[in-house]
């Protein structure tokens, strides 16, 4: 029996709103793991945005790529992980795909006074693209038939 979701299922699922877990070369330290916020539609990029001169955005400007991994909190459990090169970085980020995630994550009210509260913070921040290479995933309801 096999865990693993099929192309349909794992872009499906990592379409889904899930707090990522990036993982970034760190010469001299083990790999830079910390939650982010993503955005991807099924056959696009990875998007993670950050500030542009956060210790997270000079790593991935030197590494050039990066890993995602997405997964539920509720059983039955299911993850993806997704490692790839970094195809483009938007650098500054349009105010609207700023609010497209806070509204992802937190929903228009909250997403609203989340971007009010940041609002100073917006124009430094950038966007890195991971372009998918490979994919790992599970989805342990399968093993429920």
């Amino acid at each position: 029996m096999t865990f693993t979701m099929s192309p349909t299922e794992r872009e499906t699922f990592l379409a889904g709103v899930h707090v990522g877990v990036l993982s970034v070369d760190d010469p001299g330290h083990g790999p830079l793991t910390v939650p982010v916020w993503y955005a991807y539609e099924p056959g696009g990029t990875v998007d993670v945005v950050t500030g542009r001169d956060s210790h997270k955005a000079r790593r991935l400007r030197a590494a050039g790529r990066f890993s995602l991994c997405a997964q539920s909190e509720t059983p039955p459990y299911a993850y993806v992980s997704v490692a790839g090169a970094i195809a483009d970085v938007v650098d500054p980020v349009a105010p609207e795909v700023l609010r497209a995630m806070a509204y992802r994550y937190l929903g228009q009210e909250f997403g609203d006074l989340y971007l009010a509260a940041t609002e100073d913070d917006a124009p430094d921040q950038v966007m890195f693209r991971l372009m998918s290479e490979r994919w790992r995933s599970a989805d342990f309801a399968k093993q429920y038939g």
